[in-house]
């Protein structure tokens, strides 16, 4: 026997009720996995069911190691089947795999495999250098999730008839399921998708998994998509005891196909389901929880519930008003540096944005105090492909006898520069012991039909270190960036995928930024030089920061934070065409969806919540004015926090600011 004591009321009623469909609204840090666990154990220790019968679904490998971690702690060894959705359906596919023609050895491929099957369909028809084959499995894979195959791809809604490109498609994903047959083969995405044709095709084999889990447990669910659902319903074709656990508060995966109205309509589908809300938080203090609550109150498609704790504190959220995101990066690093400084650990901070573009600024503050951090689901700035383009160029110009770098970038642009060329040049620098800039500058026309593109590349570097001699340097790294056409060349790269080229191109003005930055700085250098310096120093530090201390913070976007909690967090960029993102509300698109987001975001707070925004940032070049998110607008008449505009402490003598703080922070930046 288990006892239930344990529990609080809701908590303990959710883990009694085990017939039939019930759906936990479990808010954000309400104490759900301790939930379901204990129910689960109240219904093999307490009740007698086999554990055999039991299925317990979640969404990430991490989510669900957890949960056999504390089932097991709570029962012991147990034959509960606790699984992912994907593990589940390749279980059930090796069993039944000869009811869709597959052999029961078949091969998971994965996204570098099946990328390889697509380049090959493209090139046997010559359409290899004019599709994206990286924007062709997106799409079949967004189409399998969709549930649609390549049969019904030309009379879905989501085919253009006007659209070459969905013509190219549709062929390719013909060839490319029939090509994964052949070879015994599914991809990651087939493995739901098989699993309701199979379901759908067999609704015996459907009924028979549907007697083996009498009672089945989703975690999670505001995040499963039409699939899911669609795979769920089989599960349960025999009975109704589906206990669903999630917040539709916290739906903010729409974009991958997730689908809300799973969760907000679950009673339509399930009419004599049982809701139990679980509204008691245990991780953050009342005065964030005010924050939150009000905040996502005003989404009008949700289901009412209202976070509270017992975790009083008279510790507000708190807004800084930044004068540009420099400043921005400057005073949060300085304010976690000396926290660290105090005591504090780094891993009790996270860092949190929006999107990804904000990261570079906060990179480099962090940089600047010598803070070490991870960037978590996320690369970081300088690892970056264009942006690692970028610091070859500069380290050729800055070294042309660099030939690590010089190798990088010679065909990037591409110049019709290829292997073949580059052999030759190589083979010539190697007999006559010399640079391979050198052998080129001065043999040009050694591959007589390259003379023209080696010689211009040559006369690009020699125009360049020009340029950094008698220009800015963020203004010779913008020269530079135009004389390669650059831009153009990432357009023409992912040219059917806009937002791709997009983002490539905002890391391009992100350097540049970084550069105006480093030329602000303290530095008394202010070369090409030291500036590379300053960049390759700092990395080299991070890697050994890596081996020697695990006492880093965290940055990441708002969408990876999900699930986690931390002391303090900065949530920056709290401003409109940030959050919300410009693009939704340019399109009038699901502008609940990023309240939702913003509430995410407020609730992985434990003790102490920073918003910040910034009044001017550079876009496209040009300094535009910022105001603060509309979310925090909605809610200011409630006094829910303090509102600080820290441009103004620049003016100031340090005592000055120190009384500030006393006055305004004592309760956050007192003594640990």
């Amino acid at each position: 026997m288990i006892s239930l004591t344990g529990l609080n009321a809701a908590q303990r009623e959710a883990a009694k009720t085990i017939d039939g469909p019930l759906l936990i609204l479990a808010g954000a840090g309400s104490g759900k996995t301790r939930t379901i666990t204990y129910r689960m154990a109240h219904m093999v220790l307490n009740l007698g069911i086999p554990a055999g019968k039991i299925l317990a679904l979640s969404f990430t490998n991490k989510a669900t190691r957890e949960m056999k971690e504390r089932v097991a702690e709570l029962i012991g060894p147990s034959s509960i089947t606790l699984s992912t959705f994907h593990s589940l359906g390749v279980s059930i596919l090796k069993k039944e795999a000869d009811k869709l023609g597959l052999s029961k050895n078949f091969t998971i491929y994965s996204p570098v495999d099946s990328i390889g099957v697509i380049r090959s369909i493209l090139k046997n028809f010559k359409a290899d250098k004019k599709f994206d084959q990286k924007l062709i499995l997106s799409r079949i894979s967004f189409l399998k999730n969709k549930g649609i195959g390549p049969e019904e791809f030309a009379s879905s809604e989501f085919f253009d008839f006007d659209n070459a490109y969905d013509d190219a498609i549709q062929f390719v994903y013909q060839e490319y399921q029939q090509k994964l047959a052949f070879y015994s083969c599914i991809d990651f995405d087939d493995i739901l998708f098989l699993n309701l044709k199979l379901f759908e095709n067999h609704p015996e084999i459907a009924k028979k998994y549907s007697h083996i889990y009498s009672y089945i447990m989703i975690d999670e669910y505001q995040d499963t998509n039409s699939l899911q659902f669609k795979i769920v319903k089989h599960l349960t074709s025999t009975h109704s005891n589906l206990c669903v656990v999630g917040d539709d508060d916290q739906s903010i995966y729409g974009f991958r196909g997730a689908e809300i109205s799973n969760i907000l309509n679950f009673h339509k589908t399930y009419p004599d389901a049982k809701i139990i809300k679980l509204e008691e938080n245990y991780r953050s203090t009342t005065p964030i929880l005010n924050l939150a609550n009000k905040v996502i109150v005003q989404n009008k498609n949700r289901r009412k519930k209202s976070l509270w704790t017992k975790n009083e504190s008279d510790i507000k959220p708190v807004l800084w008003a930044m004068g540009d995101p420099a400043h921005e990066a400057e005073i949060i690093a300085e304010e976690i540096k000396a926290y660290k400084m105090k005591g504090g650990k780094l891993t009790d901070v996270a860092i949190l944005f929006r999107s990804n573009n904000l990261a570079p600024p906060i990179e480099d503050g962090l940089r600047a105090q010598d803070i070490p951090y991870k960037y978590l689901g996320g690369q970081k700035f300088y690892e970056k492909k264009e942006v690692k383009d970028l610091m070859a160029y500069l380290q050729v110009i800055q070294n042309p006898f660099d030939e690590i770098s010089l190798r990088r970038i010679l065909n990037v642009p591409s110049r019709g520069i290829g292997m073949v060329t580059l052999k030759k040049f190589l083979d010539k620098a190697e007999s006559d012991k010399s640079p391979l800039y050198r052998i080129m500058e001065k043999y040009p026309g050694l591959e007589p039909k390259k003379e023209a593109p080696i010689g211009s590349f040559i006369e690009l570097i020699k125009d360049a270190k020009r340029d950094f001699k008698i220009m800015p340097l963020p203004r010779a790294i913008e020269r530079l960036v135009k004389s390669l056409n650059y831009e153009a060349y990432i357009r023409d790269q992912y040219k059917e995928s806009k937002g791709q080229a997009d983002r490539r191109i905002s890391d391009i003005d992100g350097f540049i930024d970084s550069a105006d930055r480093f030329m602000s700085s303290k530095a008394k250098d202010k070369t090409l030089k030291t500036y590379l310096d300053h960049i390759c120093l700092q990395d080299n530090q991070d890697n050994n920061e890596k081996e020697k201390d695990d006492d880093q913070l965290t940055i990441m976007t708002l969408h990876s934070s999900k699930g986690l909690e931390f002391n303090q967090v900065y949530l920056v960029g709290a401003e409109e065409e940030i959050l919300p993102h410009k693009r939704v509300i340019k399109e009038d698109g699901e502008i609940e969806e990023e309240r939702r987001l913003f509430y995410v975001g407020i609730t992985r707070a434990k003790e102490k919540l920073f918003l910040t925004y910034c009044k001017e940032r550079t876009i496209y070049g040009k300094k535009s004015t910022r105001h603060k998110s509309r979310f925090l607008i909605e809610v200011e008449e409630e006094e829910l926090y303090l509102d600080i505009d820290r441009t103004t402490w620049g003016h100031l003598q340090e005592d000055e600011i120190d009384k500030l703080k006393k006055d305004f922070f004592a309760n956050l930046i007192k003594d640990i």
